[in-house]
């Protein structure tokens, strides 16, 4: 099962990610693919809020891993972009993944032989040809609890 959200500002990404966060428990792992500026940090910003956590989320991509412990469960944001030549066993992901939070990584290609069997992969698409701010979310999830979590997620945006 597969959905796809067209947004058109980064308000409504964050939403999204704001309305994901209370179907989310400890070890859940969500992989953000996309372009640079495609909306992976301002999606994990609204995941951050939702999550209950107050702090200013920022890019990962020169610490590569940033932790928010304040809120309802633990963020693991990573950004392992610049992981592309591999190393990520030496970053210890399985140990964050298997940890007590939820791990959002952006650019997962980049540690695909380190990501468990179950998992949301959500891609972010410019739809730049429209001239305007527009992304596609597409979600893809990989696992039963993930699909279950993608059906609510979807009746909570048609919702509105």
């Amino acid at each position: 099962m597969t959905i796809e959200k067209i947004v058109t500002s980064p308000e409504e990404t964050m939403t999204i990610g704001q309305k994901l966060a209370p179907f989310l428990q400890a070890k859940d792992i969500i992989l953000l693919d996309g372009d640079l500026g495609a909306g992976k940090t301002t999606f994990t910003k609204g995941l951050a809020l939702g999550l209950g956590i107050k702090r200013n989320v920022k890019s990962p991509t020169f610490t590569i891993i940033r932790e928010y412990q304040e809120g309802r469960l633990p963020l693991y944001h990573m950004d392992v972009y610049r992981l592309e030549e591999g190393g990520g066993d030496e970053l210890g992901l399985d140990e964050y993944f298997n940890g007590d939070g939820v791990s959002v990584v952006e650019w997962s290609q980049f540690v695909e032989s380190e990501l468990p069997e179950d998992y949301l992969r959500i891609a972010f698409h410019r739809q730049d040809e429209t001239g305007e701010e527009q992304r596609k979310m597409t979600f893809l999830p990989k696992g039963k609890r993930f699909e279950t979590i993608v059906k609510k997620l979807e009746a909570q945006l048609n919702d509105k």
